[in-house]
């Protein structure tokens, strides 16, 4: 097909801005945010983790407690009943010296419950603290991350609005480019990725590889106004003043 130089060459900057969406939109999917959210995402899970095992911890610490209270609390009172039963003058010689005895095993019984009492609720004092810096690191994590997230919402923002701006500025360029030549350029970005390049030193700026003699030396031959495509990549090849070819004249 044959197509205007002019209009062959506004085709670079229709490449040049498809190649900037394409660029916005990997950097869309690529956002550093996206990355941090995801590493503090784990790091938080690994944190909410320890969090509840802590807390676990404290409640079991807390059942414990109420089990040896309880514990202490029915020993009191068999041992309150028991003096009581002293107090009332009405026991026998030999139940006498039941109760002295049990006073004596309930005493030491008390003892040794309100030590284990007390060693029991200063592990819980310490595990509580764990847990108030279990959830102090949960919740800077989960800082952290909100705070990533409105940074990758922003770089979003900006993203659209570049692409917004690229895409009108692609909509001008296509007003002013044939629609056989854009219908051309369509089939060829679509088949490799880029729908043209320019010619020079030898490289097609579409796929960045050197172009064999003979066939530049057969593009050198052919009309500027003939539309001329990458034995590579298929992509058209615009040829310029900066193709180093001898310029061609154009098909009558």
């Amino acid at each position: 097909m044959n197509a205007d130089p002019d209009a062959q060459r506004s085709l670079l900057d229709l490449a040049e801005t498809d190649a900037e969406i394409a660029r916005l939109a990997h950097r869309a999917t690529h956002l550093p945010e996206d990355a941090e959210i995801a590493e503090l995402e784990k790091q938080a899970t690994t944190e909410r983790d320890e969090s509840v095992r802590v807390s676990i911890l404290v409640e079991d610490l807390d059942r414990d407690i109420a089990k040896l209270e309880k514990e202490v609390e029915q020993t009191r009172l068999r041992e309150a009943k028991d003096r009581e039963l002293l107090a009332s003058g009405r026991v026998a010689a030999k139940q006498l010296t039941e109760i002295e005895h049990e006073l004596r095993g309930l005493e030491r019984r008390q003892s040794i419950l309100e030590d284990e009492e007390l060693e029991v609720m200063e592990r819980r004092e310490a595990v509580e603290l764990d847990q108030q810096r279990a959830e102090a690191t949960v919740n800077a994590t989960t800082d952290k991350i909100d705070a990533a997230r409105r940074r990758r919402d922003e770089a979003l923002k900006d993203i659209e609005v570049a692409r917004g701006r690229t895409t009108g500025t692609r909509e001008d360029l296509v007003a002013t480019v044939p629609e056989e030549l854009y219908a051309e350029y369509e089939r060829c970005r679509k088949a490799s990725g880029t729908g043209a390049g320019l010619l020079r030193a030898r490289r097609c700026g579409a796929c960045r590889l050197e172009l064999d003699r003979g066939f530049l030396d057969t593009v050198s031959k052919t009309a500027a106004d003939v539309v001329v495509h990458c034995d590579e990549c298929g992509a058209i090849l615009v040829r310029t003043n900066e193709s180093g070819l001898p310029q061609a004249k154009s098909e009558e």
